[in-house]
């Protein structure tokens, strides 16, 4: 092995990641033409192109997209290597970088954080919030070393350790008082459908549903974030479809919802495999499991108007509040 080789297989991972020689060269405190000198250096000694000019940008080639598994791997270790220096040494905290669903924060990402505060555990954490199918690709890319997410399959070079289970809900502002009950799925043509967006995973499910049952919406709302559709629907407006812990602390008082005919997703913890393992960053993982055993048994709550998690009454509910109407 060419030990010259490793800082050009760090430039090319970061200019792989951020998509420009210029973008690699601001976070890696360098001149661009220093990084494309060492792109160069890796090429000829690899005998590879690596990269491939697309609009103003470069990607990586197939060649390079091969390699950059292994090689954010090998920078993986690296880091560990240094940590456990640090940590001999008496230094400071781990740095763990972790992207996750924005509406997992308030029921399992908080009281993780707050328990390892409390204990004082040596990690410190760069969160950053993503819908899953972001937060995969920021992962994929060694933006970070963990993502937090729905998950609706396996990918090739991560591993996922599975939470707990989700359903999914229909969600829509309650009718007014004295107003027949309607589902809010049976609403989704007559109000406006919000919808989030491309690229999300509960927005391929949103629309799929759509489509299957040709299912053309009145009006649309694209919103970013699972947490503003529910403050949508808080406010007054809109049917969503949206996961079930992201309701669990609605005002449901306020909410008509009903259990959606989808299957549930796991939520789960997904890292790139072979991670090295790191205690503070163990003690993490402990809690938040311990975390999302509460999250699991609340979404095995009883299906009541005021359980968790909420859906809509059934039948009989239904038939009771019309009998005490007339």
């Amino acid at each position: 092995m060419d030990p010259s080789l490793i800082p050009a297989l760090y430039d090319a991972l970061m200019v792989a990641r951020l998509g420009s020689v210029g973008a690699a060269a601001r976070r890696l405190g360098k001149t661009p033409s220093a990084v494309s000198q060492q792109i160069r250096h890796l090429t000829e000694a690899l005998s590879v192109p690596l990269f491939e000019r697309r609009g103003r940008g470069l990607t990586p080639t197939a060649a390079a997209e091969r390699l950059l598994p292994a090689a954010t791997r090998l920078f993986d270790e690296a880091e560990a290597v240094f940590r456990l220096f640090g940590e001999l040494g008496g230094a400071a905290a781990t740095r763990l970088r972790i992207a996750a669903s924005d509406y997992l924060g308030r029921p399992l990402v908080v009281p993780v954080l707050r328990g390892l505060v409390a204990e004082r555990v040596p990690v410190a954490f760069e969160i950053s919030t993503a819908h899953s199918e972001e937060a995969l690709a920021r992962l994929e890319r060694g933006d970070v070393e963990m993502a937090l997410v729905s998950l609706a399959a396996e990918r090739a070079g991560l591993s996922a350790r599975r939470l707990f289970e989700q359903p999914f809900l229909w969600v829509a502002p309650k009718r007014p008082a004295g107003a027949d009950w309607v589902s809010p799925r049976q609403r989704l043509e007559s109000e406006p459908v919000l919808r989030l967006a491309p690229g999300s995973l509960g927005r391929r499910l949103l629309d799929g549903y759509l489509a299957e049952r040709a299912l053309r919406p009145a009006s649309i709302v694209d919103v970013p974030s699972i947490s503003l559709v529910v403050d949508y629907l808080s406010g007054g407006i809109g049917v969503a479809l949206v996961p079930a812990l992201a309701v669990e602390r609605a005002d449901r008082m306020r909410l008509d919802i009903e259990l959606a005919d989808l299957p549930a997703l796991p939520v789960a913890l997904v890292t790139r495999r072979g991670r090295p393992l790191v205690p503070a960053v163990e003690r993490f993982v402990e809690r938040l499991e311990r975390e999302a055993g509460r999250c699991r048994e609340a979404l095995r709550a009883p299906l009541t108007p005021e359980g968790a998690p909420p859906c809509s009454p059934g039948p009989a509910a239904r038939r009771g509040r019309s009998s005490r109407r007339r």
